[in-house]
């Protein structure tokens, strides 16, 4: 069987000829062709593309990569502060313009403090005021 497939599938001249497996065998792909390969770039490329259009860091869209912790935690920070925190921000104003009229002074907010991606940064700068010699316990 393997001198028959060295014969009818090997060399130059039978490559990209089907190969026709019978009696239960079945192909297993070991590696990728250079036109998956390509493709497959090709797909990771327009993802990321398209997250950065819409302020999304491409490292929150798990695509292979320089994938660390960090870079994860700081990427998930970054797409808080500065994509959805500004859009809800600007909800926030358009609903309260278009509410006012009908149902006068009201405040419709938003608590920043409640998101967890950012609790990180929030409690290293409890730190560093709570080690701030400048400043009394009164104040």
């Amino acid at each position: 069987m393997k001198a028959e497939l060295d014969e009818n599938i090997s060399g130059a001249r039978n490559a990209g000829r089907p190969l026709l497996l019978e009696g239960g065998l079945d192909w297993k792909a070991l590696s990728l062709s250079p036109k998956d390969m390509d493709f497959i770039e090709a797909k990771s490329a327009a993802a990321r593309e398209i997250a950065l259009a819409f302020g999304v860091p491409p490292l929150l869209l798990g695509l292979p990569g320089d994938n660390t912790r960090a870079n994860f935690e700081e990427a998930n920070r970054a797409f808080w502060r500065q994509t959805v925190i500004p859009q809800v921000a600007r909800m926030q104003k358009s609903f309260a313009a278009w509410l006012q009229p009908a149902f006068g002074d009201f405040v419709f907010d938003y608590d920043v403090d409640r998101i967890d991606a950012l609790a990180s940064t929030r409690e290293k700068k409890w730190a560093r005021n709570g080690a701030a010699d400048f400043s009394r316990i009164d104040e």
